[in-house]
Order: C-alpha cells, then structure tokens, then sequence
C-alpha cells in the first residue's frame, strides 16, 4: 500500500461530528513525521465523498486556508454540518477530537 493509500485509510476512518490533526493521521497512517504529506495527500483526494478529508485540520483545531474542494468556508461548513462545533474559529477539539478508537478496534479484529 502507498503513503497516499495508508493515509486515504485512516482518513476514511474519522467518524462523522469528530477530526483529527494531521499529525495524528500521520501517526495512525505509520510515520508521525508525515504530517505534510498528510496535506499534500487530501489535497490531491481523488474520492472526497469517500475519504472525508474536510474531517482533518491542524493541531489547534483550525480548518485549511487551501482546503481543496471550494476554501476554508466550504470546511466549515461541511463540518459545522456535522455538528462540529467552533469556538473563537477553531474547532472544539476537547469535544470533536477522534481518539483513533475505531481505527484501533480494526486493527486488532
């Protein structure tokens, strides 16, 4: 499996109403210093609807400046959408941030 794949798999695993940073999606994708690449691979998502990369946002809860599919509103949106909630422009990561947990049940089954 590529980088790209390894990282499109954990993304498709963030749970509808949660995010995670890029640096945890990098972890979870196999090397915590991938987090650029985790950029540059949801920048290039070739299946939005089935790899929620707009779930993805930085590690103080910001959205993408570049979000790829229509910018950063479009990512709040969706998001907000979702019933993610934003304080003062970032996203409540102390209710919204995914643990991993289902990633981590997958693995183990």
């Amino acid at each position: 499996m590529s980088t790209f794949e390894r990282i499109y798999e954990v993304v498709k695993q963030i749970p509808q109403g949660k995010v995670a940073t890029y640096g945890q999606v990098a972890l979870l994708a196999g090397n915590p210093r991938w987090s650029r690449v985790v950029g540059y691979a949801l920048h290039v998502n070739p299946d939005p609807s089935e790899i929620p990369c707009h779930r993805v946002v930085n590690r103080f809860g910001e959205v993408s400046k570049a979000f790829a599919f229509g910018g950063e509103n479009v990512q709040i949106h969706l998001l907000e959408s979702e019933g993610v909630i934003f304080i003062d422009g970032r996203v409540n990561l102390s209710k919204h941030l995914w643990d991993g947990t289902r990633l981590l049940q997958t693995e183990s089954e």
